[in-house]
Protein backbone atom coordinates (compact mmCIF):
# COMPACT_ATOMS: atom_id res chain seq x y z
CA UNK A 1 0.00 0.00 0.00
CA UNK A 2 2.88 2.38 0.65
CA UNK A 3 4.01 4.40 3.64
CA UNK A 4 2.11 7.57 4.50
CA UNK A 5 4.48 10.45 3.72
CA UNK A 6 2.20 13.48 3.43
CA UNK A 7 -1.19 14.24 5.01
CA UNK A 8 -3.55 17.08 4.13
CA UNK A 9 -5.59 18.05 7.17
CA UNK A 10 -8.57 20.42 7.09
CA UNK A 11 -11.23 19.92 9.75
CA UNK A 12 -14.02 21.88 11.41
CA UNK A 13 -14.25 19.37 14.29
CA UNK A 14 -10.84 19.50 15.96
CA UNK A 15 -11.44 16.98 18.74
CA UNK A 16 -8.52 14.57 19.03
CA UNK A 17 -6.72 16.30 16.16
CA UNK A 18 -3.53 17.42 17.92
CA UNK A 19 -2.77 14.00 19.41
CA UNK A 20 -3.37 12.31 16.05
CA UNK A 21 -1.17 14.86 14.24
CA UNK A 22 1.60 14.20 16.78
CA UNK A 23 1.41 10.48 16.05
CA UNK A 24 1.58 11.19 12.31
CA UNK A 25 4.61 13.42 12.86
CA UNK A 26 6.19 10.56 14.79
CA UNK A 27 6.14 8.61 11.53
CA UNK A 28 7.78 11.56 9.72
CA UNK A 29 4.53 12.42 7.93
CA UNK A 30 4.56 15.96 6.50
CA UNK A 31 1.50 17.87 7.71
CA UNK A 32 -0.17 20.18 5.19
CA UNK A 33 -3.09 22.23 6.41
CA UNK A 34 -5.37 25.22 5.95
CA UNK A 35 -6.62 28.20 7.93
CA UNK A 36 -7.81 27.50 11.44
CA UNK A 37 -6.64 23.89 11.36
CA UNK A 38 -3.08 24.97 10.56
CA UNK A 39 -3.18 27.53 13.36
CA UNK A 40 -4.40 24.94 15.87
CA UNK A 41 -1.58 22.56 14.94
CA UNK A 42 1.08 25.27 15.10
CA UNK A 43 -0.17 26.41 18.50
CA UNK A 44 0.37 22.84 19.67
CA UNK A 45 4.00 23.05 18.56
CA UNK A 46 3.70 21.01 15.38
CA UNK A 47 5.43 21.85 12.11
CA UNK A 48 2.81 22.57 9.45
CA UNK A 49 3.06 23.46 5.78
CA UNK A 50 0.38 25.76 4.39
CA UNK A 51 -1.69 24.40 1.51
CA UNK A 52 -0.94 27.63 -0.36
CA UNK A 53 2.75 26.63 -0.33
CA UNK A 54 1.78 23.28 -1.85
CA UNK A 55 -0.36 24.85 -4.59
CA UNK A 56 1.61 28.05 -5.13
CA UNK A 57 -1.71 29.90 -4.90
CA UNK A 58 -3.12 31.79 -1.89
CA UNK A 59 -6.40 31.02 -0.16
CA UNK A 60 -8.96 33.46 -1.56
CA UNK A 61 -12.55 34.62 -1.14
CA UNK A 62 -12.48 34.41 2.63
CA UNK A 63 -11.49 30.75 2.55
CA UNK A 64 -14.09 29.68 -0.01
CA UNK A 65 -11.25 28.61 -2.33
CA UNK A 66 -8.21 26.94 -0.80
CA UNK A 67 -8.04 23.23 -1.71
CA UNK A 68 -9.84 23.38 -5.07
CA UNK A 69 -6.64 23.17 -7.08
CA UNK A 70 -5.00 20.65 -9.49
CA UNK A 71 -1.98 20.35 -7.22
CA UNK A 72 -4.26 19.19 -4.41
CA UNK A 73 -6.54 16.88 -6.34
CA UNK A 74 -3.77 15.72 -8.66
CA UNK A 75 -1.73 14.73 -5.62
CA UNK A 76 -4.70 12.81 -4.22
CA UNK A 77 -6.06 11.17 -7.38
CA UNK A 78 -2.80 10.14 -9.05
CA UNK A 79 -2.46 6.35 -9.22
CA UNK A 80 1.06 5.67 -8.03
CA UNK A 81 1.84 2.63 -10.20
CA UNK A 82 0.65 4.10 -13.50
CA UNK A 83 3.47 5.49 -15.61
CA UNK A 84 1.29 8.07 -17.38
CA UNK A 85 0.11 9.42 -14.03
CA UNK A 86 3.66 9.49 -12.72
CA UNK A 87 4.94 11.42 -15.73
CA UNK A 88 2.10 13.98 -15.55
CA UNK A 89 2.62 14.46 -11.83
CA UNK A 90 6.31 15.07 -12.38
CA UNK A 91 5.70 17.44 -15.31
CA UNK A 92 3.19 19.51 -13.33
CA UNK A 93 5.27 19.69 -10.17
CA UNK A 94 2.58 17.89 -8.19
CA UNK A 95 3.42 16.33 -4.83
CA UNK A 96 1.64 13.15 -3.74
CA UNK A 97 -0.85 13.38 -0.87
CA UNK A 98 -1.14 10.02 0.89
CA UNK A 99 -3.73 10.88 3.53
CA UNK A 100 -6.67 13.27 3.65
CA UNK A 101 -8.11 14.15 7.06
CA UNK A 102 -11.21 16.28 6.66
CA UNK A 103 -14.64 16.80 8.09
CA UNK A 104 -17.27 19.12 6.83
CA UNK A 105 -18.73 22.48 7.73
CA UNK A 106 -21.62 21.95 10.17
CA UNK A 107 -24.44 22.45 7.65
CA UNK A 108 -27.02 20.16 9.26
CA UNK A 109 -26.23 21.50 12.72
CA UNK A 110 -26.71 25.03 11.38
CA UNK A 111 -30.07 24.54 9.68
CA UNK A 112 -31.71 22.87 12.68
CA UNK A 113 -31.17 26.01 14.75
CA UNK A 114 -34.27 28.09 15.23
CA UNK A 115 -34.44 31.28 13.15
CA UNK A 116 -31.10 30.64 11.44
CA UNK A 117 -30.52 33.07 8.58
CA UNK A 118 -30.55 31.58 5.10
CA UNK A 119 -27.23 33.30 4.40
CA UNK A 120 -25.63 31.55 7.37
CA UNK A 121 -26.98 28.20 6.21
CA UNK A 122 -25.60 28.65 2.69
CA UNK A 123 -22.19 29.74 3.99
CA UNK A 124 -22.02 26.42 5.87
CA UNK A 125 -22.19 24.43 2.64
CA UNK A 126 -18.76 22.86 2.29
CA UNK A 127 -17.37 22.58 -1.25
CA UNK A 128 -13.69 21.76 -0.93
CA UNK A 129 -14.12 19.25 1.89
CA UNK A 130 -16.47 16.85 0.08
CA UNK A 131 -14.37 17.14 -3.07
CA UNK A 132 -11.20 16.10 -1.22
CA UNK A 133 -12.97 13.31 0.62
CA UNK A 134 -14.42 11.85 -2.57
CA UNK A 135 -11.09 12.12 -4.40
CA UNK A 136 -9.27 10.36 -1.57
CA UNK A 137 -11.96 7.69 -1.21
CA UNK A 138 -11.89 6.99 -4.96
CA UNK A 139 -8.13 6.45 -4.84
CA UNK A 140 -8.24 4.30 -1.72
CA UNK A 141 -5.47 1.97 -2.86
CA UNK A 142 -3.02 4.89 -2.58
CA UNK A 143 -4.70 7.35 -0.19
CA UNK A 144 -6.14 7.00 3.30
CA UNK A 145 -9.21 9.13 3.97
CA UNK A 146 -10.42 9.96 7.49
CA UNK A 147 -13.61 11.89 8.18
CA UNK A 148 -14.39 10.76 11.73
CA UNK A 149 -12.16 11.66 14.73
CA UNK A 150 -13.18 8.32 16.26
CA UNK A 151 -10.96 6.65 13.62
CA UNK A 152 -7.79 8.56 14.52
CA UNK A 153 -6.57 6.16 17.17
CA UNK A 154 -7.17 2.97 15.15
CA UNK A 155 -5.37 4.37 12.10
CA UNK A 156 -2.41 5.56 14.18
CA UNK A 157 -2.20 2.18 15.91
CA UNK A 158 -2.15 0.43 12.55
CA UNK A 159 0.61 2.72 11.32
CA UNK A 160 2.61 1.84 14.44
CA UNK A 161 2.22 -1.86 13.69
CA UNK A 162 2.93 -1.65 9.94
CA UNK A 163 5.72 0.91 9.84
CA UNK A 164 3.65 3.88 8.74
CA UNK A 165 1.36 1.96 6.38
CA UNK A 166 -2.41 1.33 6.56
CA UNK A 167 -3.97 -1.94 5.40
CA UNK A 168 -6.32 -2.22 2.43
CA UNK A 169 -9.10 -3.47 4.71
CA UNK A 170 -8.95 -0.28 6.76
CA UNK A 171 -8.65 1.92 3.66
CA UNK A 172 -11.76 0.30 2.21
CA UNK A 173 -13.74 0.79 5.42
CA UNK A 174 -12.70 4.45 5.66
CA UNK A 175 -13.46 5.10 1.99
CA UNK A 176 -16.95 3.70 2.40
CA UNK A 177 -17.45 5.88 5.46
CA UNK A 178 -16.35 8.95 3.51
CA UNK A 179 -18.73 8.29 0.61
CA UNK A 180 -21.57 7.62 3.03
CA UNK A 181 -20.88 10.87 4.86
CA UNK A 182 -20.74 13.02 1.72
CA UNK A 183 -23.93 11.35 0.46
CA UNK A 184 -25.74 12.27 3.68
CA UNK A 185 -24.29 15.76 3.51
CA UNK A 186 -25.38 16.34 -0.08
CA UNK A 187 -28.84 14.92 0.67
CA UNK A 188 -29.27 17.43 3.52
CA UNK A 189 -28.31 20.29 1.19
CA UNK A 190 -30.60 19.01 -1.57
CA UNK A 191 -33.50 18.78 0.89
CA UNK A 192 -32.77 22.28 2.15
CA UNK A 193 -32.95 23.79 -1.33
CA UNK A 194 -35.86 21.65 -2.52
CA UNK A 195 -37.95 21.91 0.60
CA UNK A 196 -36.90 24.78 2.79
CA UNK A 197 -36.16 27.76 0.56
CA UNK A 198 -38.83 29.91 -1.02
CA UNK A 199 -38.64 33.35 -2.62
CA UNK A 200 -40.57 35.98 -0.74
CA UNK A 201 -41.27 39.57 -1.67
CA UNK A 202 -39.27 39.64 -4.91
CA UNK A 203 -40.40 39.30 -8.54
CA UNK A 204 -39.41 35.97 -10.07
CA UNK A 205 -37.27 37.76 -12.68
CA UNK A 206 -35.45 39.89 -10.10
CA UNK A 207 -31.72 39.91 -10.91
CA UNK A 208 -29.75 38.20 -8.15
CA UNK A 209 -26.33 39.62 -8.92
CA UNK A 210 -24.57 41.26 -5.99
CA UNK A 211 -27.17 40.39 -3.37
CA UNK A 212 -26.93 38.04 -0.41
CA UNK A 213 -29.37 35.17 -0.04
CA UNK A 214 -31.25 36.97 2.72
CA UNK A 215 -31.37 40.24 0.79
CA UNK A 216 -32.94 38.42 -2.14
CA UNK A 217 -35.89 37.49 0.04
CA UNK A 218 -35.12 33.80 0.47
CA UNK A 219 -36.76 32.37 3.57
CA UNK A 220 -37.27 28.99 5.20
CA UNK A 221 -40.48 27.19 4.26
CA UNK A 222 -42.74 25.60 6.85
CA UNK A 223 -44.16 23.03 4.44
CA UNK A 224 -43.50 19.29 4.59
CA UNK A 225 -40.50 18.32 2.43
CA UNK A 226 -40.81 17.88 -1.34
CA UNK A 227 -37.70 15.71 -1.19
CA UNK A 228 -37.44 13.14 1.60
CA UNK A 229 -34.27 11.07 1.89
CA UNK A 230 -33.49 8.46 4.51
CA UNK A 231 -30.09 7.33 5.73
CA UNK A 232 -30.01 4.92 8.64
CA UNK A 233 -27.15 3.12 10.36
CA UNK A 234 -27.69 -0.42 11.53
CA UNK A 235 -27.51 -0.44 15.31
CA UNK A 236 -28.01 -4.14 15.82
CA UNK A 237 -29.45 -7.29 14.32
CA UNK A 238 -32.47 -8.65 16.18
CA UNK A 239 -33.30 -12.31 16.71
CA UNK A 240 -36.38 -11.89 14.53
CA UNK A 241 -39.19 -9.47 13.80
CA UNK A 242 -42.75 -9.50 15.07
CA UNK A 243 -42.73 -13.24 14.32
CA UNK A 244 -39.89 -15.78 14.15
CA UNK A 245 -40.08 -16.15 10.37
CA UNK A 246 -39.34 -12.43 9.84
CA UNK A 247 -35.82 -11.00 9.73
CA UNK A 248 -35.30 -7.77 11.71
CA UNK A 249 -32.71 -5.18 12.68
CA UNK A 250 -32.68 -1.81 14.44
CA UNK A 251 -31.53 1.12 12.31
CA UNK A 252 -30.78 4.62 13.56
CA UNK A 253 -32.00 7.57 11.48
CA UNK A 254 -31.31 10.42 13.87
CA UNK A 255 -27.82 10.63 15.44
CA UNK A 256 -29.21 12.81 18.25
CA UNK A 257 -30.92 9.66 19.63
CA UNK A 258 -34.04 10.40 21.65
CA UNK A 259 -36.37 8.41 23.85
CA UNK A 260 -36.07 4.64 23.91
CA UNK A 261 -33.34 4.71 21.23
CA UNK A 262 -31.14 6.75 23.57
CA UNK A 263 -31.39 4.07 26.25
CA UNK A 264 -28.51 1.98 27.54
CA UNK A 265 -29.35 -1.60 28.47
CA UNK A 266 -27.99 -2.18 31.98
CA UNK A 267 -28.95 -5.84 32.24
CA UNK A 268 -31.12 -8.59 30.79
CA UNK A 269 -31.66 -10.59 27.64
CA UNK A 270 -31.21 -9.09 24.21
CA UNK A 271 -33.95 -6.77 23.06
CA UNK A 272 -36.53 -8.01 20.58
CA UNK A 273 -38.38 -6.18 17.81
CA UNK A 274 -41.57 -6.15 19.91
CA UNK A 275 -39.68 -5.08 23.06
CA UNK A 276 -38.35 -2.00 21.28
CA UNK A 277 -41.77 -0.97 19.99
CA UNK A 278 -43.32 -1.33 23.45
CA UNK A 279 -40.40 0.41 25.19
CA UNK A 280 -40.85 3.35 22.84
CA UNK A 281 -44.58 3.41 23.60
CA UNK A 282 -43.96 3.31 27.37
CA UNK A 283 -41.38 6.07 27.32
CA UNK A 284 -43.46 8.29 25.02
CA UNK A 285 -46.43 8.05 27.37
CA UNK A 286 -44.66 8.74 30.68
CA UNK A 287 -42.72 11.59 29.09
CA UNK A 288 -45.99 13.49 28.77
CA UNK A 289 -46.25 13.93 32.56
CA UNK A 290 -44.35 16.40 34.75
CA UNK A 291 -45.25 14.43 37.90
CA UNK A 292 -44.04 10.95 38.83
CA UNK A 293 -45.67 8.64 36.28
CA UNK A 294 -45.70 4.95 35.42
CA UNK A 295 -47.08 3.20 32.35
CA UNK A 296 -47.43 -0.52 31.69
CA UNK A 297 -47.59 -1.38 28.00
CA UNK A 298 -48.91 -4.51 26.33
CA UNK A 299 -48.82 -4.74 22.54
CA UNK A 300 -48.21 -0.96 22.27
CA UNK A 301 -51.33 -0.10 24.31
CA UNK A 302 -51.29 1.04 27.94
CA UNK A 303 -52.98 -1.53 30.15
CA UNK A 304 -51.94 0.45 33.22
CA UNK A 305 -50.96 4.07 33.84
CA UNK A 306 -50.88 6.32 36.87
CA UNK A 307 -49.22 9.24 38.56
CA UNK A 308 -48.29 9.38 42.23
CA UNK A 309 -46.19 11.00 44.91
CA UNK A 310 -43.61 8.22 44.63
CA UNK A 311 -42.53 5.58 42.13
CA UNK A 312 -44.06 2.90 44.37
CA UNK A 313 -47.41 4.68 44.43
CA UNK A 314 -47.44 5.33 40.67
CA UNK A 315 -46.49 1.73 39.87
CA UNK A 316 -48.95 0.20 42.35
CA UNK A 317 -51.81 2.26 40.93
CA UNK A 318 -50.78 1.47 37.34
CA UNK A 319 -50.62 -2.27 37.98
CA UNK A 320 -54.01 -2.15 39.67
CA UNK A 321 -55.53 -0.81 36.43
CA UNK A 322 -55.31 -4.30 34.88
CA UNK A 323 -53.10 -6.72 36.83
CA UNK A 324 -53.90 -9.63 34.50
CA UNK A 325 -52.78 -7.81 31.34
CA UNK A 326 -49.79 -6.29 33.16
CA UNK A 327 -48.17 -9.74 33.37
CA UNK A 328 -45.32 -9.88 30.84
CA UNK A 329 -45.64 -6.21 29.95
CA UNK A 330 -43.18 -3.35 29.55
CA UNK A 331 -42.90 -0.70 32.29
CA UNK A 332 -41.95 2.94 31.80
CA UNK A 333 -41.13 5.49 34.52
CA UNK A 334 -40.31 9.17 34.09
CA UNK A 335 -38.46 9.35 37.43
CA UNK A 336 -35.65 7.39 39.04
CA UNK A 337 -36.60 3.86 40.15
CA UNK A 338 -36.04 3.49 43.88
CA UNK A 339 -35.04 0.36 45.78
CA UNK A 340 -38.55 0.11 47.24
CA UNK A 341 -39.98 0.52 43.75
CA UNK A 342 -37.78 -2.27 42.41
CA UNK A 343 -38.96 -4.67 45.11
CA UNK A 344 -42.60 -3.99 44.28
CA UNK A 345 -41.94 -4.39 40.55
CA UNK A 346 -40.51 -7.87 41.06
CA UNK A 347 -43.79 -9.07 42.56
CA UNK A 348 -45.01 -9.40 38.94
CA UNK A 349 -43.25 -10.77 35.86
CA UNK A 350 -42.28 -8.07 33.36
CA UNK A 351 -40.21 -8.20 30.19
CA UNK A 352 -38.46 -4.83 30.47
CA UNK A 353 -38.24 -1.52 32.33
CA UNK A 354 -37.22 1.88 31.00
CA UNK A 355 -36.49 4.85 33.25
CA UNK A 356 -34.20 7.90 33.37
CA UNK A 357 -32.30 6.65 36.41
CA UNK A 358 -32.04 3.85 38.98
CA UNK A 359 -30.87 3.98 42.55
CA UNK A 360 -27.92 1.68 43.24
CA UNK A 361 -30.11 -0.37 45.58
CA UNK A 362 -32.75 -0.70 42.86
CA UNK A 363 -30.23 -2.14 40.42
CA UNK A 364 -29.09 -4.65 43.05
CA UNK A 365 -32.68 -5.80 43.57
CA UNK A 366 -33.44 -6.00 39.84
CA UNK A 367 -30.23 -7.96 39.22
CA UNK A 368 -31.86 -10.95 40.92
CA UNK A 369 -33.95 -11.32 37.74
CA UNK A 370 -31.12 -11.70 35.25
CA UNK A 371 -33.40 -11.98 32.21
CA UNK A 372 -35.28 -8.76 33.03
CA UNK A 373 -34.22 -6.07 30.57
CA UNK A 374 -33.37 -2.84 32.42
CA UNK A 375 -32.88 0.28 30.29
CA UNK A 376 -31.76 3.75 31.28
CA UNK A 377 -32.42 6.83 29.17
CA UNK A 378 -32.15 10.53 29.91
CA UNK A 379 -33.83 11.79 26.76
CA UNK A 380 -37.50 12.70 26.93
CA UNK A 381 -39.47 10.95 24.22
CA UNK A 382 -41.50 13.99 23.20
CA UNK A 383 -38.61 16.45 22.90
CA UNK A 384 -37.32 17.77 19.62
CA UNK A 385 -38.82 17.81 16.15
CA UNK A 386 -39.29 14.97 13.76
CA UNK A 387 -41.60 12.96 11.60
CA UNK A 388 -43.66 9.82 11.97
CA UNK A 389 -42.70 7.64 9.00
CA UNK A 390 -44.44 4.48 7.82
CA UNK A 391 -43.94 2.24 4.82
CA UNK A 392 -46.97 1.39 2.69
CA UNK A 393 -47.16 -1.07 -0.16
CA UNK A 394 -43.92 -1.85 -1.99
CA UNK A 395 -41.92 1.33 -1.50
CA UNK A 396 -44.51 3.94 -0.58
CA UNK A 397 -43.71 6.28 2.29
CA UNK A 398 -46.25 8.06 4.49
CA UNK A 399 -44.76 11.01 6.39
CA UNK A 400 -46.46 13.15 9.01
CA UNK A 401 -45.54 15.37 11.92
CA UNK A 402 -45.34 13.53 15.22
CA UNK A 403 -48.45 13.92 17.34
CA UNK A 404 -47.25 16.41 19.93
CA UNK A 405 -50.66 17.95 20.41
CA UNK A 406 -51.85 18.62 23.94
CA UNK A 407 -54.53 20.63 25.69
CA UNK A 408 -54.85 22.49 28.97
CA UNK A 409 -57.96 23.31 30.98
CA UNK A 410 -58.24 26.68 29.24
CA UNK A 411 -58.41 24.96 25.83
CA UNK A 412 -61.50 22.94 26.73
CA UNK A 413 -64.98 23.94 25.61
CA UNK A 414 -67.77 22.94 27.97
CA UNK A 415 -70.72 21.86 25.82
CA UNK A 416 -72.97 20.21 28.44
CA UNK A 417 -75.34 21.99 30.80
CA UNK A 418 -73.23 20.88 33.74
CA UNK A 419 -69.57 21.91 33.79
CA UNK A 420 -67.03 19.46 35.21
CA UNK A 421 -66.02 19.69 38.84
CA UNK A 422 -62.37 20.32 39.68
CA UNK A 423 -61.88 16.62 40.39
CA UNK A 424 -63.56 15.64 37.11
CA UNK A 425 -61.49 18.20 35.23
CA UNK A 426 -58.25 16.64 36.51
CA UNK A 427 -59.52 13.18 35.54
CA UNK A 428 -60.50 14.43 32.08
CA UNK A 429 -57.08 15.94 31.39
CA UNK A 430 -55.34 12.80 32.66
CA UNK A 431 -57.51 10.54 30.49
CA UNK A 432 -56.91 12.75 27.45
CA UNK A 433 -53.16 12.19 27.73
CA UNK A 434 -53.64 8.43 28.01
CA UNK A 435 -56.09 8.09 25.11
CA UNK A 436 -53.56 9.72 22.78
CA UNK A 437 -51.38 6.63 23.25
CA UNK A 438 -54.12 4.02 22.65
CA UNK A 439 -54.82 2.46 19.25
CA UNK A 440 -57.94 3.78 17.53
CA UNK A 441 -60.84 3.50 18.00
CA UNK A 442 -59.74 4.39 21.53
CA UNK A 443 -61.73 4.82 24.73
CA UNK A 444 -60.20 5.38 28.17
CA UNK A 445 -61.84 5.36 31.59
CA UNK A 446 -59.83 7.12 34.30
CA UNK A 447 -59.84 8.84 37.64
CA UNK A 448 -57.53 11.69 38.54
CA UNK A 449 -54.09 10.09 38.18
CA UNK A 450 -55.17 6.51 37.47
CA UNK A 451 -56.21 4.57 34.39
CA UNK A 452 -59.24 2.35 35.04
CA UNK A 453 -60.18 0.77 31.72
CA UNK A 454 -59.14 0.76 28.05
CA UNK A 455 -61.04 -0.06 24.88
CA UNK A 456 -58.48 -0.19 22.07
CA UNK A 457 -58.43 -0.79 18.34
CA UNK A 458 -62.07 -1.66 17.76
CA UNK A 459 -63.88 -1.18 14.47
CA UNK A 460 -66.78 0.64 16.14
CA UNK A 461 -66.45 3.23 18.87
CA UNK A 462 -69.33 1.91 20.92
CA UNK A 463 -67.59 -1.48 21.11
CA UNK A 464 -64.50 0.25 22.52
CA UNK A 465 -66.76 1.85 25.14
CA UNK A 466 -68.19 -1.54 26.09
CA UNK A 467 -64.82 -3.33 26.13
CA UNK A 468 -63.15 -0.60 28.20
CA UNK A 469 -65.79 -1.00 30.89
CA UNK A 470 -65.79 -4.78 30.66
CA UNK A 471 -61.98 -4.95 31.03
CA UNK A 472 -61.90 -2.66 34.05
CA UNK A 473 -60.75 -4.29 37.27
CA UNK A 474 -61.34 -1.14 39.30
CA UNK A 475 -64.81 0.40 39.66
CA UNK A 476 -65.83 2.40 36.60
CA UNK A 477 -68.47 4.32 38.54
CA UNK A 478 -67.40 7.93 38.97
CA UNK A 479 -64.75 7.91 36.25
CA UNK A 480 -64.14 10.23 33.32
CA UNK A 481 -64.29 8.83 29.80
CA UNK A 482 -61.99 9.99 26.98
CA UNK A 483 -62.50 9.31 23.29
CA UNK A 484 -59.70 9.89 20.77
CA UNK A 485 -62.20 11.03 18.13
CA UNK A 486 -65.78 12.29 18.09
CA UNK A 487 -68.77 10.09 18.89
CA UNK A 488 -70.65 9.49 15.64
CA UNK A 489 -73.79 8.46 17.58
CA UNK A 490 -75.14 8.90 21.08
CA UNK A 491 -74.85 5.17 21.82
CA UNK A 492 -71.30 5.58 23.11
CA UNK A 493 -72.47 8.12 25.67
CA UNK A 494 -75.39 5.93 26.70
CA UNK A 495 -73.06 2.95 27.23
CA UNK A 496 -70.61 5.06 29.19
CA UNK A 497 -73.37 6.38 31.42
CA UNK A 498 -74.61 2.83 31.97
CA UNK A 499 -71.09 1.95 33.18
CA UNK A 500 -71.18 4.84 35.66
CA UNK A 501 -69.09 7.65 34.15
CA UNK A 502 -69.70 11.24 35.24
CA UNK A 503 -67.73 13.20 32.62
CA UNK A 504 -66.61 12.91 28.98
CA UNK A 505 -63.76 14.46 26.99
CA UNK A 506 -63.77 14.21 23.21
CA UNK A 507 -62.76 16.28 20.16
CA UNK A 508 -66.27 17.10 18.94
CA UNK A 509 -66.99 17.77 15.29
CA UNK A 510 -69.62 15.14 14.46
CA UNK A 511 -72.69 16.04 12.43
CA UNK A 512 -74.57 14.53 15.38
CA UNK A 513 -72.84 16.54 18.08
CA UNK A 514 -76.21 17.93 19.09
CA UNK A 515 -77.61 14.44 19.77
CA UNK A 516 -74.44 13.43 21.63
CA UNK A 517 -74.53 16.54 23.84
CA UNK A 518 -78.23 15.95 24.50
CA UNK A 519 -77.39 12.42 25.65
CA UNK A 520 -74.78 13.80 28.05
CA UNK A 521 -77.33 16.22 29.47
CA UNK A 522 -79.94 13.48 29.86
CA UNK A 523 -77.45 11.51 31.98
CA UNK A 524 -76.27 14.64 33.84
CA UNK A 525 -72.75 14.18 32.50
CA UNK A 526 -70.20 16.95 32.12
CA UNK A 527 -68.86 17.00 28.56
CA UNK A 528 -65.98 18.99 27.13
CA UNK A 529 -64.66 19.31 23.57
CA UNK A 530 -60.94 19.57 22.84
CA UNK A 531 -61.14 20.47 19.15
CA UNK A 532 -58.22 18.06 18.66
CA UNK A 533 -58.28 14.45 17.49
CA UNK A 534 -55.75 11.76 18.48
CA UNK A 535 -56.17 8.90 16.01
CA UNK A 536 -53.39 6.32 16.37
CA UNK A 537 -53.48 3.65 13.68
Amino acid sequence: MGKISRALISVSNKSGLVEFARRLAGHSVELVSTGGTANALREAGLKVRDVSDLTGFPEILGGRVKTLHPKVHGGILAIRNREDHQSQVAASGIEYIDMVVANLYPFRETIIQQDVAVEAAIENIDIGGPSMLRSAAKNLQDVVVIIDPDDYSAVADEMDVHGGEVTLKTRLRLAGKAFESTARYDAAIAEFFADSLVVEGEPENQPAHGHSADALGLRRSTELPKLFSLFADKEMDLRYGENPHQRAALYQLDPSRRGALAANKLQGKELSFNNLIDLDAAWSLVSEFPDVACAIIKHTNPCGAATGETVVEAFTKARASDPVSAYGGIIGFNQAVTEDGARVILETFFEAIIAPEYEAGALSVLASKKNLRVLKTDQRGIEGSGFDIRMVGEGGLLVQDRDRGSVTASDLKVVSRRPPTEQELRALLFSWIIVKHVKSNAIVYARDGQLVGVGAGQMSRVDSVKIGAMKATLPVSGTAMASDAFFPFRDGIDEGARAGITAVIQPGGSVRDGEVIAAADEHNLAMVFTGMRHFKH
